[in-house]
């Protein structure tokens, strides 16, 4: 099954994440399917960037977010909505 999740990169007490598609047996900072955008909870505002289309495209699949994944794009989209 493919999730969509987090993985970590940054340094230590600094994380960035990337969220990506990938199989649900990989590593967490394994190869992912596809990159499908940024968090970075350390800046102030935290700054999150997500391709909001290509997410529906994989979950329309058959991909599950994580929980933090799906908020995130819940704030997206919000986000997107008050933009415009």
């Amino acid at each position: 099954m493919v999730k969509i999740r987090l993985t970590r990169g940054g340094a230590k007490k600094r994380p960035h994440y990337r969220i990506v598609a990938i199989d649900e047996r990989s590593q967490r900072d394994g190869r992912p399917l596809e990159f499908l955008g940024t968090y970075v909870p350390a800046s102030n505002p935290e700054q999150f960037d997500i391709k909001v289309d290509r997410f529906d495209a994989w979950v329309a699949n058959g991909a599950q977010p994580s929980p933090t994944v799906r908020s995130l794009v819940k704030r997206a989209r919000k986000r997107a909505a008050t933009a415009s």
